[in-house]
Formats: structure tokens, sequence, C-alpha cells
């Protein structure tokens, strides 16, 4: 997503949960209330990941699902996001202390995996989010650079639309990239069949 316009008042998380409008799209950042614009590009591509992921989620009977305003809290801060893509194990919500009254998710348990499409602040995608996933415990991220503009040391030089897919083992992430017509491989949906110029094509 794209960062359209921080409001400068500092908030903690609950105080933001109070204040955070029905209609709207906000994260919270260290206290700021950000809020969050989408681009075309990037509705197209995160609208035909939650179809084919839905798709594949019937097809295969698993119990998860894809929420439209859930958001992802950073222990110890008062940060949360709203990811582009957000995939909940309905069987884990049950120990989520926060979801019946704000639809907001802490452990890594309850999401198997969290996609965001990369805009103009790929430093968010790159760095911030993914060290707050990680120690957050969600088991996978992907970064769909489909622009190619993250930094040389994410995608390499030159750079080109790549997708990142980062895998939690022994609660750190490894990496692996995915350009062009390959096939991307998830470790966490193995069945998933998609190449990186389908989702680049949204």
């Amino acid at each position: 997503m794209i960062q359209n316009q921080a409001l400068p008042k500092l908030m903690t998380f609950n105080e933001f949960l109070d204040w955070k409008p029905e209609n709207g799209n906000y994260e919270l950042y260290k206290g700021m209330i950000v809020e969050m614009q989408q681009k075309g590009k990037n509705e197209e591509i995160s609208g035909f990941l939650a179809v084919e992921l839905a798709v594949f989620f019937r097809q295969n009977k698993l119990s998860y699902f894809l929420p439209k305003q859930a958001l992802v809290k950073v222990p110890n801060e008062n940060s949360s996001y709203l990811p582009d893509v957000l995939v909940v194990n309905r069987n884990a919500i049950k120990d989520e202390p926060l979801w019946e009254k704000s639809s907001t998710l802490t452990k890594g348990e309850s999401i198997p995996l969290v996609i965001e499409i990369v805009s103009s602040n790929w430093r968010d995608d790159y760095l911030t989010k993914l060290r707050d996933y990680e120690e957050i415990g969600i088991n996978e991220y992907w970064i769909v650079d489909y622009l190619g503009i993250g930094g040389y040391r994410y995608i390499g030089n030159p750079k080109q639309p790549t997708i990142s897919i980062y895998q939690l083992i022994d609660d750190e992430y490894q990496v692996q990239y995915f350009r062009g017509d390959e096939s991307i491989k998830s470790t966490t949906f193995p069945g998933l069949n998609l190449t990186a110029n389908q989702i680049f094509q949204g």
C-alpha cells in the first residue's frame, strides 16, 4: 500500500481502535496514524491473489479465510498493519484476545500468510514490516514488487519485478525470489499453482 497522509497526534493502540472509523484504511506506526491509499494496479493484484487463494482454499477444504479490514498488531508497540492480503486460520482465532471486538490479530499461529504489494514506500515492506512480521511469527510473507523498485540488496541488479517469499525457519525468515514465468513455491500452500508473471498481471 501507499502511504498517503500521516495525522500528527500520537496514540496508543487502544486509542487508535476507539478512533478508527468504519470506512477508510488506516495503520498505526509507533503511535502515528497513517492513512493508506491503494493504486489501481495494487488493487488488481491484491484482488487477483485473494480470488486465487479463496478458490484454492475451497478446492482443498482448508479452514482459512481472507478478511478485508483485519489488523495485525505488532507486539509491545503502538503499531498495527492492514496487509494487502491477509490469510487467517479459522481454527486459531479462538485464541486471539482482540479478534471478536476489533478484528485484530496478535499471534503468528493465526496468520499462515501475509502479502504486501510494493509501491513507492518499498522500505516499509522490505525493512519495517519484514522485521515485525518475523517477530510476530507469521509463517510466510510475500513481497510482490511488480514495479521492481526495491533496493538492489533485496531484488538484485539490474532491478526487475520480483516476488520475494520469506519463510519462517527456526524463528528467522529465509527468502526465495521468483521472476518472469517462474512458478512460485509456497511451503505453506505447496499446491498453489501460479507464476510470478500471472501475479504481476493481476
